[in-house]
């Protein structure tokens, strides 16, 4: 299987290098190095469902798939992605529709010298100025297509400069300059190499060119055109220190101004400022974060919103749940401005204690809070006003106006070799109105409890039961789930989410979904039938919206 996917793959994509090169030259260059790559293919016959809001989906069938295929050989490498959507499935872009080789480049990586030409992705510090990268899951790809080279002139010292421009599904966009420069002092002092406490400092600097355009409006009896800048700056600084458990980072990044559509055409700098700390030791773990972000919104074309055009990324400090109640409601970063705070603490029983019994017992609590600034009006000026200043808030002005708390507790339990245990307690509150633009102030309380029983010796068990209490939205919801495994090849489970507190009796529906799948070395074929409850799909705080859908569906993903 393996050797036939790389063999049409290579065939696709390099076949006219081979033409080119010679033949028999380009064989000979090939068989010295590496053949890599994966493929993955989602696919769903659609069928109507005015019970749960299903559309009806005109082509029955739709399906999102790549290949990627890469050649390796000593510091050389190049490689290629194909994509084909046909139609794009529901929840992702329609501008995806199509296919082609969006991705695809060439590098050299030498001792003092790392240089890309053509796509690649990229992130400078915590990625808040700089944040090139793709998730499949949310639609989501921004790399940048031109040329970026990677300097290490000495143990301790990297220097990243980047140019090109963006991804906009099929096109491209705007243009991206930015260079990075990252010192770590253990690595670059020799008296230092040996020292217990890690220090590193790195600065960086990323601009963006726009052509100007004529956006004219009115206020009162007076018409107006904006002057639009450009070329819009962005610098930063950060710190990191470790010291025998204990860790701090900070990074503080500052914006020209830069009126978008997505701030309302306003003139004001943007700020952000990202802190965490932490300590750990054996069987112990605390960390503490702290965030502030003012108008930071940073994209290739002044006029995108959503997730299309974002040069960079704004980290969200909630915690990422897994379980399927407990991310009904996830947080997406409000880059216009908000300020957040979470809290992560570990613990483990000891082991042969009363509560740590023979394997101890895991101890998670976390909590989180996003609240928005507490903006003021500059003197003269209407706030949030067009072609104005907008408004001012300093860092860490914190308003009364909460987006979003998540304060939970999970335990973890091992009782013998064959059975143990999670149960999850979750308290939630979501400003719908600000994350979706729709909808209530929800409050809602989450109990979760999962349970794996072993037997035989690759045979396991797991009923997973998720309960979720909350009098605003759509009301109660229950959730079974019954999973059978036997490894590492096969897998099936069955669930039942069941709107059971909807206000209206109507819509106190059943959301019955069945999937099973096989595993073969890195092959793995994923069959599934049933509804999906309309939502939003989250990863990292950068969300896409996920409609109510009924079918069948396949996933089927490889890497050789």
């Amino acid at each position: 299987m393996k050797k036939t996917i790389s063999a049409v793959l290579a065939g696709l994509l390099f076949a006219a290098a081979g033409t080119a090169y010679g033949q028999s030259k380009f064989e000979e260059v090939m068989s010295k190095g590496v053949l890599s790559g994966n493929i993955q293919i989602d696919a769903q016959i659609y069928q109507k469902d005015s019970a749960i809001g299903a559309q009806d989906v005109p082509e029955k069938f739709r399906s999102n798939s790549y290949a990627y295929l890469q050649y390796t050989n000593g510091r050389f490498s190049m490689g290629a992605r194909f994509e084909g959507y046909f139609k794009p499935m529901l929840g992702y872009d329609a501008r995806y529709d199509g296919a082609g080789i969006p991705y695809y480049f060439a590098r050299f990586s030498g001792n003092m010298i790392d240089v890309t030409a053509g796509n690649f992705y990229e992130q400078f510090g915590s990625g808040m100025l700089l944040r090139a990268y793709q998730d499949w899951n949310i639609g989501l790809d921004n790399s940048i297509f031109g040329a970026r080279a990677i300097v290490t002139p000495t143990a301790g010292i990297t220097i990243k400069g980047v140019v090109g421009t963006q991804r906009h599904f099929w096109e491209k966009q705007g243009l991206i300059r930015g260079i990075d420069a990252d010192l770590s002092f253990n690595d670059f002092i020799k008296p230092m190499r040996d020292w217990e406490t890690r220090i590193r400092i790195g600065g960086s600097f990323v601009s963006k060119y726009q052509e100007s355009e004529n956006i004219d409006f009115t206020v009162g009896e007076n018409n107006y055109r904006l002057n639009l800048p450009q070329n819009v700056g962005a610098a930063g600084g950060r710190l990191s220190l470790e010291s025998h458990g204990f860790t701090f980072s900070g990074e503080y990044d500052w914006k020209a101004n830069d009126p978008t559509a997505e701030n309302g055409y306003i003139y004001k700098n943007g700020q952000a400022l990202l802190l965490n700390a932490g300590y750990s030791m054996r069987g112990f773990g605390i960390l503490l974060s702290a965030k502030s972000v003012d108008n930071m919104g940073f994209r290739s074309d002044r006029g995108e919103e959503g997730n299309y055009g974002m040069i960079n990324y704004m980290p969200a400090l909630t915690r990422q749940h897994t379980y399927s109640v407990a991310s009904f409601y996830p947080y997406a970063c409000q880059p216009n401005g908000e300020v957040g705070f979470q809290a992560d603490i570990y613990y483990k029983i000891k082991r042969g204690t009363a509560l740590g019994g023979k394997y101890g017992t895991d101890i998670k609590l976390n909590a989180s809070v996003a609240t928005a600034l507490n903006e003021k009006p500059v003197d003269g000026e209407t706030m949030h006003e067009m072609g104005t200043q907008g408004y001012k808030a300093g860092l860490f002005a914190v308003s009364d106006s909460i987006y979003f708390v998540d304060a939970n507790i999970e335990i973890a339990h091992k009782f013998n070799k064959h059975f143990k245990a999670t149960l999850m307690y979750m308290y939630q509150q979501y400003n719908q109105a600000v994350v979706e633009g729709h909808g209530d102030f929800i409050k809602a309380h989450i109990v979760v409890g999962d349970f794996t029983y072993m037997f035989l010796k690759k045979h396991a068990l797991r009923l997973e039961v998720q309960y979720m209490n909350t009098k605003q939205d759509d009301g109660d919801w229950l959730m079974g789930t019954l999973e059978y495994t036997f490894a590492p090849q096969w897998f099936v489970s069955v669930a039942d989410l069941w709107n059971v507190g909807n206000p209206d009796p109507a819509k106190r529906l059943h959301y019955y979904y069945v999937s099973a799948a096989y595993v073969h070395d890195a092959l793995r074929i994923a069959l599934s039938y049933g509804r999906i409850r309309e939502g939003i799909m989250c990863a990292g705080g950068v969300c896409r919206t996920l409609p109510a859908s009924n079918g069948l569906m396949l996933t089927i993903t490889s890497t050789f």
